[in-house]
């Protein structure tokens, strides 16, 4: 504890004697300073003891003594030394009444204390105090750090809720709590994750101050570069004192270690886990449990999804087939947000996750089917319906024997996801629904009308309706009679019109692909709405 007026009093080579302000001697001192200014005013700061000898006082007129000792108080000073003996025998009886008046705490200094003596007295005080704070938080550094090597980040916040008399809790990136001391503190650290996220978008190092005067919370983020890796909050019912700043700021290193330490480690299971996936899309499944061990649980061994992400700038077609690159890190925004986003769910949830960045360009992701990673990639996706960062395709749920064919399947559901302007595709969606949606392309378009310019330039001279009945006599399979009934023609015509169809187009009409692709070319236009 910093000195206070009552240990100064309680002080036996001083002999102070209190004559007014006796409950406010608990108030700390920060400094002793000697003034004989009738106005010392300008130079406090506040907490301060002032002594003086009256010389310049006019000390014994009540008004005069009013207006100083309310000054003083409005500066901060904490209580006024009188030195007795030199100008005064006694303290004068007008400014007594006005120490009374104002609650001011009003020492007697008799003449043989020097001031010296009170400034070395406080002096070594506050140095005492600074020491003891100093040796605690060197303790408290020591035990957080063995916290943190015996038992990690856990360890370290329970141990810093108890060094700081508070509840301290940890963030991950994506701003959820992973771990909180005391457990009551847990629902107070869930409501600060609106101010946890504003602290991310600073960069790294970052603090903020939340909370009132009796719910007083610091955060502090987490990192050594621009990107902040997470955050610690740390809650108390007062500023901080010395001892606990030195254990909070023990405890931002620690933990900043911590999460670069993990970032290192998780670099190599990265490239680990891309030798993985790549055994497993060269259909080597046996291999690839071989060499992940026990890293992956038992993601390998139950039904699993593959996931691909791209950012939305990227080109679609860029990196399709080209399998997992060695293991160099995302980009840092949008595709890195995503990845950790997805591994704090697993780690929320106690699930494996294989996530494998692929040529900087895009992020593979191997999850369990029904998780609380593909739970999280579909909220993801939810919230950036609007705007969205990245397009993501989902495979169908697989095994280790037919990764190849959900590779493929992420890569055909990210390619529609693009085409569509979605920011998620899973694959049953494109099994259960319609073929017609995936001709809404401009490559699409573009080939049709390519197809069926030369019957559109025939039909616009007037010598016939070719387009309209190529559609009706594809609409009916082939029959004459049905199809000329459509179009209100003797089945005669409607021969002769098919055989000019094949000479414009020079395409026989007795292959089934030919007539496929003249069908779709018709829907991609829009003539072949009528014929549904």
């Amino acid at each position: 504890m910093p000195p206070t007026l009552a240990s100064l009093v309680q002080h036996s080579a001083l002999k102070l004697t209190v004559r007014a302000g006796e409950d406010r001697l608990d108030t700390p001192v920060r400094w002793a300073h000697v003034s004989e200014l009738t106005d010392p005013v300008p130079y406090m700061e506040g907490g301060e003891l002032l002594l003086t000898t009256a010389l310049t006082l006019d000390a014994e007129d009540p008004e005069a003594m009013r207006r100083y000792v309310r000054r003083l108080l409005g500066a901060g000073v904490v209580g006024l030394g009188f030195a007795v003996g030199v100008n005064y025998e006694a303290i004068p009886q007008a400014l007594l009444d006005a120490a009374r008046e104002e609650s001011l705490p009003l020492l007697e200094v008799p003449r043989r204390t020097p001031f010296l003596a009170i400034s070395k007295a406080v002096s070594a005080a506050i140095a005492a105090d600074q020491y003891r704070a100093v040796t605690a938080g060197f303790e408290a550094q020591r035990e957080l750090t063995r916290a943190a090597l015996a038992e990690g980040p856990d360890a370290v916040v329970a141990r810093l809720a108890a060094h700081v008399d508070g509840w301290a809790a940890l963030y991950d990136t994506s701003g959820s709590v992973v771990a909180v001391s005391p457990e009551w503190a847990a629902r107070r650290a869930a409501r600060l994750t609106s101010d946890v996220e504003r602290l991310r978008e600073r960069p790294a190092p970052a603090s903020a101050v939340v909370g009132g005067t009796d719910d007083r919370v610091e955060l502090q983020s987490l990192g050594t570069g621009r990107r902040v890796r997470g955050a610690l909050a740390v809650g108390t019912g007062a500023p901080l004192g010395t001892a606990e700043r030195y254990a909070v700021h023990s405890a931002i290193a620690l933990l900043t270690l911590t999460t670069e330490r993990s970032r290192s480690l998780q670099a190599a299971e990265q490239r680990l886990g891309a030798a993985v996936l790549r055994m497993l899309l060269a259909g080597q499944p046996d291999h690839a449990r071989a060499v992940a061990g026990d890293l992956y649980g038992g993601l390998l061994d139950a039904p699993f999804r593959l996931l691909i992400a791209e950012p939305v700038a990227a080109d679609a077609g860029s990196g399709a087939g080209a399998g997992p690159g060695a293991g160099s890190a995302p980009s840092e925004a949008p595709l890195a947000v995503l990845a950790e986003s997805l591994e704090a769910a697993a780690a929320r949830a106690g699930e494996s996750v294989l996530t494998v960045p692929e040529n900087d360009e895009r992020l593979v992701v191997l999850a369990g089917d029904g998780g609380a990673v593909v739970t999280s990639c579909e909220g993801y996706a939810s919230r950036e319906a609007e705007e969205a960062e990245l397009v993501i395709g989902l495979s169908a749920p697989t095994g280790p024997i037919a990764a190849a064919a959900a590779y493929k399947q992420a890569e055909q559901s990210l390619s529609v996801a693009r085409r569509r302007g979605r920011a998620l595709v899973e694959h049953e969606e494109l099994a259960a629904g319609s073929v017609l949606p995936l001709l809404a392309d401009d490559a699409v378009r573009a080939f049709a009308d390519g197809l069926l310019r030369a019957l559109y330039e025939h039909d616009a001279t007037g010598r016939g309706d070719l387009v309209a009945s190529l559609r009706a006599w594809l609409s009916r399979h082939g029959q004459w009679d049905a199809a000329a009934a459509d179009l209100g023609v003797h089945r005669h015509t409607l021969r002769y019109r098919m055989r000019r169809v094949e000479e414009i187009l020079g395409r026989s009409l007795d292959d089934p692909d030919v007539r496929m692709e003249l069908w779709l070319a018709l829907k991609a236009t829009g003539d072949g709405a009528a014929a549904e």
